[in-house]
């Protein structure tokens, strides 16, 4: 476990935007692994709510947009999943 000065002096040279889109990409990845298409489509659909939500003032426009593009492929990706 890293202590948590390690973690906070990572962060200050980052936004929030870009912190969220990291984890985002890197879950991305650990659920390809496997291989359902539900899963991912709840990942999308959560990280699509919670770059919407994330506040304006201390992030950058294009995630607003990113979620709202992944809350419109998030409901697609779940429902052309094979059960």
């Amino acid at each position: 476990m890293l202590p948590i000065q390690v973690i906070d002096s990572f962060l200050l040279n980052y936004e929030i935007g870009q912190v969220l889109l990291l984890v985002f990409a890197l879950g991305t990845l650990g659920l390809l692994a496997l291989g359902s298409k539900k899963v991912l489509g709840l990942h999308f659909g959560g990280f699509g709510l919670v770059f919407l939500v994330t506040p304006q003032a201390v992030n950058s426009r294009i995630y607003l947009f990113l979620g709202l593009a992944l809350l419109v492929i998030a409901p697609m990706l779940f429902t052309t999943a094979d059960s």
